[in-house]
Order: C-alpha cells, then sequence, then structure tokens
C-alpha cells in the first residue's frame, strides 16, 4: 500500500513526499480512509508509529477546499497535553499543509501571550493548543469556536493522567456540537473509553498493537545497581559505548538538574529539561540536543510525550517512573518509525515494585544484567515486594516474556487543570497541585492569566 491509495490530494502527496516516506504505517492507513469520510476516531498505536500523520493528513484535506477562517476563529482545534507536543504537531501541520495555504498557529503557556493573539486576530485553520493557555485566550475574547468542525484530543490518556479532565469539558461546551470528532493516543484505559463514549459520535474503534504494548524494534534491558552508583554507571555506559546521543529519563526535576550537573563534571556535555525552565530554554536544549552540541538530554516525563527526535539511538530510564504506563511512552521515543532502538533501565531495590508493575503492563519480563564493576550490594527483587500490594487492574506477566540477559550492553503551568488551581487557592493538596502546575507549565502574569 501507498499513500496514493488513501485518497489523499495531489498537494498532500507531494507534501507527504518531501518528508521522505512513501508506505502508510498500519495506523495512518486504517484512520485516514475514515476521517476522510467523515467519522468519528478513536485510535490507539504505539508511540512513534505515525499518529500525527494519521490525523493531520485528512484533517488538511477537508480544511483545504472550505473557506478561509474569519478574525480570532479557528476551523479545527487540537488540543495537546504538553508544550512540546504542541510545537511537534504544529510542526506537522506546516510541513503537510504548505501546499494548501492553510493557515495554522500554536497556543501554549511559558512564552508571551501578545503574539498568538496576533496570530488569532488574523484566523487560523488549525490552532494546536493545551487546555489552559486555550481558557485564558477565550476567557480573553481572542478566541471564537462558532466556526469549529473538527476537534483532536491528542495524547487523550496523558491529558487524563495529568488532570485536565474538568479543563476538557469546559473546552467541549464551547464547541459546536455539530463537529467530527478524533481521539488518538499510545494507549486506551477505561477512563479514556469512557471520555470517548461522552464526546464522539459512534465511533470507529482503531486499534494496530496490543494496548500499552513496546514497539517490537526496541530492545530493553535492566541494569541491577545500586542507587548511589547510578550516575557513575550511567557516565561509564556513555564512555564505553562512545553514545553521542542519549536520552535519558529522570523521576523529578531536581533529579534532572542534579543529574546534568554530575555528568557535566564527568566530560559529558548535558543539558536538563522539565517544566521548571522556561520554554526558550527547553526549545533551545532540544535543539541543541538534535544538532548534537549535547550528547544527554535529561528529561522529565512532561517531555516524553513531545520529543520527536529521528533516529534517536538509545534511552536510558535512571529512575524509573511511578506509572507504568509512563515507561511505554519514555522508551517510545527511540525505534520510531520501525528504526532499531535501545532501551536501559539503571534499577535499584527500592524501585522493585516499579519493575514488577512495568512488567505486568507490557507483559514481560525484561532481562537483567549485571555490568561488572556496579554489581548491587542490593540486589533487586524479582517480583512486588512484600510491603506492596497486587497490582490493581494490570495485566498478568507472560512467563513466555522471559529473556535470557544478552552478554554486552547490548514534561510554571501550561494550561494547569483547574481543579489543580481551585485546591491549591483553596490551601488543600497545595504541594502536590503546585508541583503538577510547574512541571506542566504554564507561567501566570499579572491578574492570573497566562502570558
Amino acid at each position: 500500500m501507498t499513500f496514493d491509495t488513501l485518497g489523499l490530494s495531489p498537494s498532500l502527496l507531494r507534501a507527504v513526499a518531501e518528508q521522505g516516506y512513501q508506505t502508510p504505517s498500519p495506523i495512518q492507513a486504517r484512520a485516514i480512509p475514515l476521517i476522510l469520510a467523515g467519522r468519528d476516531v478513536m485510535a490507539a498505536a504505539q508511540t512513534g508509529t505515525g499518529k500525527t500523520a494519521a490525523f493531520t493528513l485528512p484533517l488538511l484535506q477537508r480544511l483545504a477546499g472550505g473557506p478561509r477562517a474569519q478574525p480570532n476563529r479557528c476551523r479545527a482545534l487540537v488540543l495537546t497535553p504538553t508544550r512540546e507536543l504542541a510545537a511537534q504537531v504544529q510542526e506537522s501541520v506546516r510541513d503537510y499543509g504548505r501546499h494548501d495555504g492553510v493557515r495554522s498557529a500554536v497556543v501554549f503557556g511559558g512564552v508571551n501571550i501578545n503574539p498568538q493573539i496576533a496570530q488569532l486576530r488574523r484566523g487560523v485553520d488549525v490552532l494546536v493548543a493545551t487546555p489552559g493557555r486555550l481558557l485564558d485566550l477565550h476567557g480573553q475574547g481572542f478566541v471564537d469556536f462558532r466556526d469549529l468542525e473538527v476537534l483532536v484530543l491528542d495524547e487523550a490518556d496523558r491529558m487524563l493522567d495529568m488532570g485536565f479532565i474538568h479543563d476538557i469539558r469546559r473546552i467541549v461546551t464551547l464547541l459546536p456540537t455539530r463537529r467530527q470528532t478524533l481521539m488518538f493516543s499510545a494507549t486506551f484505559s477505561g477512563p479514556i473509553t469512557q471520555l470517548a463514549q461522552g464526546y464522539l459520535r459512534q465511533p470507529v474503534r482503531v486499534e494496530v498493537s496490543l494496548p500499552n504494548a513496546t514497539a517490537e524494534t526496541v530492545q530493553q534491558w535492566v541494569y541491577p545497581v545500586d542507587k548511589k552508583r547510578k550516575p557513575e554507571l550511567l557516565s561509564h555506559l556513555v564512555a564505553v559505548h562512545g553514545w553521542d546521543q542519549v536520552l535519558v529519563f529522570t523521576r523529578t526535576k531536581h533529579g534532572a538538574n542534579k543529574l546534568s550537573q554530575q555528568l557535566e563534571q564527568n566530560g559529558i556535555r548535558s543539558v536538563a529539561i522539565h517544566g521548571n525552565k522556561s520554554q526558550n530554554a527547553r526549545t533551545r536544549a532540544l535543539a541543541d540536543f538534535k544538532q548534537g552540541r549535547v550528547q544527554a538530554l535529561v528529561a522529565t516525563d512532561i517531555a516524553a510525550r513531545g520529543l520527536d527526535i529521528e533516529q534517536l539511538p538509545q534511552v536510558v530510564n535512571f529512575d524509573l517512573p511511578n506509572v507504568a504506563e509512563d515507561y511505554v511512552h519514555r522508551i517510545g521515543r527511540t525505534g520510531r518509525a520501525g528504526a532499531a532502538g535501545q532501551a536501559y533501565s539503571l534499577v535499584s531495590a527500592d524501585e522493585a515494585d516499579y519493575l514488577y508493575d512495568i512488567e505486568r503492563l507490557i507483559c514481560k519480563t525484561l532481562p537483567r544484567e549485571e555490568i561488572e564493576g556496579f554489581e548491587p550490594q542490593h540486589a533487586v527483587p524479582r517480583g512486588r515486594s512484600a510491603k506492596g500490594g497486587p497490582a490493581k487492574g494490570r495485566p498478568a506477566a507472560s512467563a513466555r516474556g522471559r529473556q535470557k540477559p544478552p552478554s554486552g550492553p547490548s514534561a510554571a503551568r501550561d494550561g494547569a487543570p483547574a481543579q489543580a488551581r481551585r485546591r491549591t487557592r483553596a490551601g488543600t493538596g497545595g504541594r502536590g497541585a503546585q508541583a503538577r502546575r510547574k512541571d506542566n507549565g504554564r507561567t501566570p502574569s499579572r491578574g492570573g492569566r497566562g502570558r
């Protein structure tokens, strides 16, 4: 199958060819014809399989033949959970729509709001937004949804995980009821299905992989190591294997900063990216990493859903995520579009429960290998520790998934959820709400408006 068989216009086929693509991915082959036919779609596929193009291409074809957007109005709205993902989606819209004259804009917090207002005043065909900044702009009268034709919820599960459900509900109430609605995500859980039932009309469900599956092209290893020796082991791996480009995930912003400094002290060019960084700093760090000026990009999970780096060879989980689904999204940064990738997890004894949850989620026991000179004094237990109960609602691990270990190493508030904002002002749950708000980051300005 080729893109020519999907019913796309010559101008879009030309744009696709210019991006170097010839054969649609499975999610693109199944979703594009349905969207072109006007159906509501909820689609799930592994990270890195082309979900963005699966909704961007038919969306652009629908808009290309219609009237221009009026001032302060948009014809299609794409909601994303993070700034990085919003910027990535808007870049795809711009690249694929360059021959059709489709106007697009992206709005998110952490940057000056005035240029975004100026773009909206001219009217945009496709508006890509994070929930909080969008609500700010609407509240100030700078965006009107009466002409909206299509709503896209991208990475919907992540938006729910980050507490955006109340903001999403507020936004949907502002939209026309007669519209096409598309929901795309790497995973679909029970709450996501319930959300779809409320907002999609007789949706067609498209799944091209097992729920929460990891890409077969990504090789995965676990390196047991004592927590205090993790920075030393990471520096050793970078040096021994000559890694010129590695994405490293930590669980906290403080941990990202600290690790980046430790890597720099060991002669490894490194930079941290997380919600406390300004948008300009995050953009600059990502550009330096892509262009090879930085070897190690140390990131929190805020970056797991927006980083699109071609041919990224390896990902390292310096800390295991405390939400098992985030593991799938982290390692999905490598092995994209069918390319080979490697994912390494440095696991200490106190993370055994997190590892157990991950292996149950992906129905696979990850191979373990101890690195000579870094053998842990505190062994990493197999299975959940005695203090932890059974993981609720998780699939059973598959014994067939066990492998013999190889001998060699072979995302300030950005649309902070309304509920979290109310909790913080009321003085309950303040620390947790503030932490989420900062790491998902829209920076408030005078009068409580997003800048």
